[in-house]
């Protein structure tokens, strides 16, 4: 399944099904197939995304943090240079983040499933 989130005034954001569900469960909305974000709920929807998102980048570091000291206690030494994570909730959430800034500016709303 794919979340398509549409509104009048940006381009519309495509999101796979488990990504899609977590930003909407991150800004408190229900997952379901069909939903709206109304202009007054997205500055709080937007601080929602920016604390999970901080919150995501300081368990990554933490990881990282914790793999390092495994690999010097198993006398491997730190790895200085670390695989990147991959495509992070920042990158994932950013396209709709923009989005959601657009539509608060503009009073529009956000939908999917329509």
């Amino acid at each position: 399944m794919l979340y398509r989130f549409k509104s009048k005034n940006a381009g519309d954001v495509i999101m796979l099904e488990p990504n899609g569900r977590q930003v909407l469960e991150i800004i408190g909305k229900e997952a379901g197939p069909r939903g709206i974000v109304l202009p007054e709920q997205m500055p709080a929807a937007l601080q929602a995304l920016r604390t999970a998102i901080e919150l995501d980048e300081v368990q990554e570091r933490q990881r990282l943090l914790e793999q390092d000291t495994q690999r010097h206690a198993q006398g491997e030494g730190a790895v200085s240079s670390h695989q990147p994570p991959g495509v992070t909730l920042r990158h994932r959430a950013l396209p709709f983040m923009q989005m959601l800034e657009s539509c608060h500016r503009d009073g529009d709303s956000v939908v999917w499933g329509v």
